[in-house]
């Protein structure tokens, strides 16, 4: 045999092989999709490329763009809150969490009363891993990560903390499972968890379907990004903090491109679906922007509350390269991820509704109306029902329309902040459908509406769950846990 007839010999054996293992791959891969939750935090309505072309995010413009825009997609106004909802698909003041997020020591979590998502989604066979933020309560190791349901936690237990050193009010805070973790020290946490996020899906056993919740630091505070990112990619924005943002942001977008590729490397990507929503509002005193929503961060404006959000699923979704104008809330993700695995339509004692199907065809959604929160020790709380939403009691500061330094320019507009008084009317009501950004309150031209709206509202208020009664316990100070944050103590 010749050499030529020898190197193509070798050439189609290599082929053949090559098919064969695509084709053992694909027929060892399970018919339950992946599940991937990219969860970014403190991201801002007007913080992204698809809405401010500023932003440089390129990998989740395009995949917002081939996939499906959730115009409507609400969460909670703070990070505990939200991320509770998320996990039990139940409202913040159904957990007595509606008043504040969980602190350095407190000594309250997540309830355990009922099962939370993954541990729904392991029973359905899925493996399940989390990366990142878990904000939900740690003074006892039974309200941690991996006695919640996953398998595996890589990141940290508090609201917030240095990107490189990793702490967290005078204690260390980074785990790889339950064991401390020192090697993070010094390394970017969006770096970190980015090269554990692609360790799992390269190691994962593609016979068994995999959800992995990827709940970044970023870009939450305090204000840091390596330089590389901001030299590259944000010279243009005006204004120093405001840059170190984009450059938070820009990291944060390539992590997500990095931890998609990985998906597709593994063949993963055309049985896997994927959400990716901030956690609440931007904070415009941390720099970010929820232009032209009004409000910021811990907020019951849309600018809290409306997330920078989108699916990404193109065999899955009928309709990509769309938006969803369906109202959806951040306690649906738990029933549509657990029929989407299989789970069936429905589960008891919650307050999400599926919208597994309604995603999927892009149809019209089952959700008519939300509670955006209910905080008895504020006294405040909203509900919007359809096109109109109404508040009650103090509306919180930050408190306005807050324009970006980018954005004034090309907009011819500055910020207009507005100083709420505690004086303010007890209820305003809002028509979202013609008003978005809450410029008129419209609540004496329509009686009829407001009164149907204060008694949907008010008829929630007997299922309140009194705010859980938090208090810093001492005993839970670093020092008594060699310099760390650690469970143990309640």
């Amino acid at each position: 045999m010749t050499s030529a007839a020898v190197s193509a010999a070798s050439l189609l054996l290599l082929f053949v092989l090559h098919c064969s293992s695509d084709v053992d791959a694909a027929q060892g891969q399970t018919s339950q999709p992946n599940i991937v939750i990219l969860l970014a935090d403190d991201l801002g309505w007007s913080d992204v490329g698809w809405r401010n072309q500023f932003m440089p995010t390129p990998t989740l413009d395009k995949m917002a763009r081939e996939g499906m825009i959730l115009n409507q997609s609400y969460v909670q106004q703070t990070c505990s809150p939200s991320r509770a909802a998320l996990m039990s698909g139940r409202y913040p003041h159904h957990l007595g969490l509606q008043y504040n997020t969980i602190k350095s020591g407190w000594n309250i979590h997540l309830p355990d009363d009922q099962p939370i998502l993954p541990e729904a989604l392991k029973k359905l066979g899925y493996a399940t891993h989390m990366v990142g933020k878990w904000h939900l309560g740690f003074c006892n190791w039974r309200y941690t990560p991996t006695y919640r349901g996953f398998q595996s936690f890589y990141g940290y237990y508090n609201a917030a903390e240095d990107y490189y050193t990793h702490m967290a009010n005078h204690g260390y805070d980074f785990r790889d499972n339950d064991q401390v973790d020192k090697s993070a020290v010094g390394l970017y946490s969006t770096n970190l968890f980015n090269d554990r996020a692609i360790r799992i899906i390269n190691d994962h056993n593609t016979s068994q379907p995999l959800f992995l919740y990827l709940a970044y630091q970023a870009v939450h505070g305090p204000l840091q990004a390596p330089q590389e990112y901001i030299d590259r990619h944000c010279k243009h924005i005006p204004d120093n903090n405001r840059k170190i943002k984009c450059g938070m942001i820009a990291a944060l977008d390539e992590s997500v491109k990095n931890v998609t590729h990985a998906l597709k490397q593994r063949g993963l990507m055309d049985n896997t679906f994927i959400l990716f929503s901030s956690d609440n509002g931007g904070p415009v005193h941390e720099y970010a922007s929820n232009y032209p929503l009004r409000g910021s961060k811990i907020t019951l404006w849309e600018g809290g509350t409306r997330a920078a959000a989108f699916a990404y699923a193109p065999s899955f979704l009928q309709k990509t390269n769309s938006s969803y104008e369906e109202l959806i809330h951040i306690t649906d993700w738990y029933p549509t991820l657990v029929e989407a695995a299989g789970g069936g339509s429905s589960v008891a004692n919650i307050d999400g509704v599926s919208q597994w199907k309604n995603l999927l065809s892009g149809g019209p959604g089952p959700r008519q109306e939300f509670i955006y929160n209910m905080d008895e020790v504020r006294n405040d709380s909203a509900i919007r029902r359809g096109r109109y939403k109404l508040i009650q009691g103090y509306a919180r500061n930050p408190n306005g329309w807050f324009v970006p330094p980018e954005l004034e320019e090309a907009l011819n507009q500055t910020t207009v902040e507005i100083h709420a008084q505690k004086n303010n009317p007890p209820y305003s009501l809002y028509d979202l459908e013609t008003d978005p950004e809450e410029r008129h309150n419209i609540i004496d031209s329509h009686q009829d509406v407001f009164h149907n709206l204060k008694a949907r509202l008010d008829s929630y208020r007997p299922s309140l769950v009194p705010t859980l009664h938090y208090s810093y316990l001492k005993i839970s100070k670093p020092a008594n846990f060699n310099g760390n944050w650690s469970p143990g103590w309640c």
